[in-house]
């Protein structure tokens, strides 16, 4: 199967998940998902292949989930059908005057993207829709997300998911290296705030997982 026809293959969808994933509602941030599905690994192009040579069909599978759903996203912004290959640090790089952020868990994939004349950065993930690990909240949480922790259902997962977001918004503007506690959530206000003092908007989405979209403005 050649990646031109695995991208043009029937978008599996969650309408569950697409409703949640509407829901974050931002004017300018285009959001779409892919339920990973068998083949979607022959989706990588020539020039992001080589960057999962060495993965497991699984994780070039979701990589590949992840590619379609984002060119999809990018059609409707009118550029054909290109590459996102894998940068040194991980992130996809993106087509000029893009801002994008792509996700995936076991099951899903999830592409985020903008004009970066009007945001200037994204970042996009999903876990699913699970209390976190016990042993995973304190590293996760702050001192003091930990008193607001009833805010989120999953006891740790929305701050997670929240906090991979904005890693991935920030990182390319900063190149900053962030630990969980580097960043301060505050899930009611849907904001966040980075160690160096940058203010993250944030909006989030729940159903069988778990969305959260981390943003900031374009240069004004």
């Amino acid at each position: 199967m050649t990646a031109e026809r695995a991208d043009r293959m029937t978008v599996a969808a969650d309408p569950a998940l697409q409703a949640a994933i509407d829901a974050l509602s931002v004017p300018g941030i285009m959001i779409g998902h892919r339920l990973i599905s068998p083949g979607d690994e022959h989706a990588l192009l020539p020039e992001e292949a080589p960057a999962f040579s060495a993965s497991v069909v699984k994780v070039r599978r979701a990589s590949g989930a992840a590619r379609i759903a984002a060119r999809a996203l990018l059609a409707r912004l009118g550029h054909a059908t290109c590459a996102l290959p894998k940068g040194a640090a991980g992130a996809p790089i993106w087509p000029p005057g893009v801002a994008g952020s792509l996700a995936h868990d076991d099951r899903v994939a999830v592409a985020a993207v903008a004009r970066s004349g009007d945001f200037g950065a994204v970042g996009v993930d999903i876990e699913p829709a699970e209390v976190l690990p016990a042993e995973l909240l304190d590293m996760v949480a702050t001192p003091l997300e930990r008193l607001k922790i009833a805010d989120d259902p999953y006891r740790g997962r929305l701050l997670f998911v929240a906090k991979e977001a904005v890693y991935k918004a920030v990182y390319p503007l900063d190149r900053m290296f962030l630990e969980h506690h580097d960043v301060e959530v505050n899930l009611a206000d849907r904001k966040a705030v980075v160690r160096n003092g940058r203010v993250v908007e944030l909006r989030f989405g729940m159903s069988t997982h778990v969305v959260a979209l981390a943003f900031l403005p374009g240069p004004r």
